[in-house]
């Protein structure tokens, strides 16, 4: 099992990146796949998950209507982010679990840097 992020990098307020992580060793139709970031001297946490069985997706509250996440096909999830704000800076990282709900992931990325700033 593989996971392996990549579209991060250097944007400024109010631009848009899109991330993505194709996955190998399994495809994602019986998994929940989720983007989780870091901040410097935070915890991480969740940004937005998709249920494979269902499509059903959530997001945390300072995300919502500005980053969109989806399964492209059995092997690539994607993070569309728009309208970035400094505070978006962190490392992302794409997780994924065996689960029809469980989005705390069993598997993880090696994380890819988004910075925002002018």
């Amino acid at each position: 099992v593989q996971l392996v992020e990549s579209g991060g990098g250097l944007v400024q307020p109010g631009g848009s990146l899109r991330l993505t992580c194709a996955v190998s060793g399994f495809t994602t139709e019986k998994y929940v796949m989720s983007w989780h970031r870091q901040a410097p001297g935070k915890e991480r946490e969740l940004v937005a998950y998709v249920i494979g069985v269902s499509g059903k997706t959530q997001y945390t509250d300072s995300v919502r209507d500005r980053f969109y996440i989806s399964r492209d096909n059995g092997t690539i999830t994607t993070l569309q982010m728009n309208s970035l704000k400094p505070e978006d800076t962190a490392v992302y990282y794409c997780g994924a679990r065996h689960s029809s709900h469980n989005y705390t992931p069993a598997h993880w990325g090696q994380g890819t840097q988004v910075t925002v700033s002018a």
